[in-house]
């Protein structure tokens, strides 16, 4: 059970170790860009490519697709980044058990987004927990971790192709123990736990109050989804890219203390600067900030101010 481009690694690791696996269960297929092209998710078209069963609930609960699972009869159910809840029937259906790949140090960051907001904190350290899933959100029994660090370039997409890989090989070695029971459990220690839920819009605009730091680790967190944004002239414009920089200034926050070839400064909290790299005005496509100077932003002047 799975959905993003996360989880088609380990459906295709189960598939290449010869697991017979009798359904894949994903999100149903959405409409998706300015056309709002009706497309199926990365793990539904693994699946397809593999020949296997796919079945897309709209809703598990109380659904026809609950009953068609279960009627399976699975000895062991597999999640990853699947974006539902399962129902309590369900997680007590497979002799094995239900399984998640979460893509975080559990007992820190249960939720829907703990690779972005572990990037938004500015963490040194993630990883990947496998755990037996429970009727509480992310609360269920560890059974193994895996942690890498978190680099200071890396964004939440580059953060999530590694961790994809670092689930898929941490399931394929914590597998067999599991059908094998040799493995062991942990509870987690709920003094420690922390939550990531789903990014909301709030989240996305950029505070120019806080340091720079703060402001480019939500630059990367948000990148390349749902992408950071702020206003300027009460228009909404995303910022795809940027850095700290390197002068101190001492203006009101959100202003444009500096504007070079390729480059736009603004001040931060702390007497510092960000400089932006890469923006999108709204209704314009990505640009660099070159390319905002000399077009839409031709008329940018320092003074002006991001709100």
């Amino acid at each position: 059970m799975g959905t993003p481009e996360f989880s088609v690694p380990i459906l295709r690791m189960l598939a290449e170790e010869g697991y017979e696996i009798l359904a894949v269960v994903t999100q149903p297929d959405r409409p998706v860009g300015r056309k709002k092209v009706l497309t199926p998710t990365p793990v539904k078209e693994e699946a397809i490519r593999l020949g296997l069963r796919v079945i897309q609930p709209e809703k598990l609960k109380g659904s026809r697709e609950l009953q068609d699972i279960i009627s399976l009869q699975p000895d062991i159910i597999i999640t990853a980044a699947f974006g539902q809840l399962l129902p309590v029937e369900l997680l007590e259906s497979p002799e094995l058990g239900c399984l998640n790949v979460h893509a975080s140090l559990l007992p820190a960051y249960r939720g829907g987004a703990p690779i972005h907001q572990a990037v938004i904190d500015g963490q040194n350290e993630t990883g990947v927990t496998i755990m037996y899933m429970a009727e509480k959100l992310d609360a269920g029994d560890i059974i193994s971790q895996q942690a890498i660090a978190i680099e200071t370039t890396d964004t939440t997409g580059i953060l999530f192709e590694k961790l994809s890989i670092v689930g898929r090989d941490l399931l394929k070695e914590t597998l067999p123990r599991i059908i094998r029971n040799e493995h062991t459990r942990q509870s987690q220690d709920e003094k420690l736990v922390t939550f990531a839920r789903n990014i909301s819009r709030e989240q996305e605009r950029i505070d120019w109050s806080k340091s720079a730091t703060s402001i480019y680790n939500q630059v990367r967190g948000l990148h390349p989804w749902p992408i950071a944004y702020t206003t300027l002239l009460e228009q909404a414009v995303k910022i795809w890219w940027g850095e700290k920089g390197t002068e101190v200034a001492n203006q009101e926050v959100g202003t444009v203390v500096g504007i070079l070839e390729d480059r736009i400064t603004v001040q931060t909290g702390n007497k510092e600067t960000f400089e932006i790299l890469e923006l999108q005005p709204s209704g314009k496509k990505k640009m660099t900030a070159g390319e905002f100077l000399r077009g839409t932003g031709s008329k940018l002047q320092i003074g002006d101010r991001f709100l």
